[in-house]
């Protein structure tokens, strides 16, 4: 694999925990139960709940400082064919985790990237497309557009 192919994959990778990590129960609940062949899978870790220090940054780019501890759980699983999947989210979820980390080894495999892409992966990412642009025109609601007015006599 070319170093061009890596980060392309990483990427790709990325872009997939994010949004299993971003999904809501119900969502891989259905996308498990519409799974024809359901893999055997075998726990490698967890699924276990722990502390993450969350870290900020001053106006968005100055010196970091840490916020605080979020509660994250986390779930390492391994599939019958041997690819590995890992699943976080934050809370105490242990199930989310575990389905999270089953879905994310499912889109490492070929037979699978497609149902995981389709059935789950897209709705998540227009759910979340969705919110946002939601947010944004509630917040463009309530824009004040501030100019100045020359007075006098001129």
């Amino acid at each position: 694999m070319k170093p061009a192919e890596k980060i392309e994959a990483a990427d790709g990778r990325k872009r997939v925990v994010d949004l299993l990590a971003r999904s809501e129960l119900a969502e891989l609940n259905d996308a498990w139960e519409a799974l024809a062949n359901k893999p055997e899978v075998q726990a490698v870790r967890g699924p276990e709940t722990g502390l993450v220090m969350v870290r900020g940054r001053i106006g968005g780019g100055g010196s970091a400082f840490n916020l605080g501890e979020v509660t994250v759980t986390r779930a390492t699983i391994r599939l019958a064919s041997g690819t590995v999947g890992h699943g976080q989210s934050l809370g105490t979820d242990r199930k989310k985790a575990r389905l999270c980390a089953i879905f994310d080894a499912l889109w490492l495999e070929e037979a699978t990237k497609a149902f995981v892409e389709g059935r789950l992966l897209q709705p998540i990412a227009q759910r979340i497309a969705a919110a946002t642009q939601q947010k944004a025109d509630e917040t463009a609601a309530t824009r004040v557009d501030f100019f100045t007015m020359v007075r006098g006599d001129d």
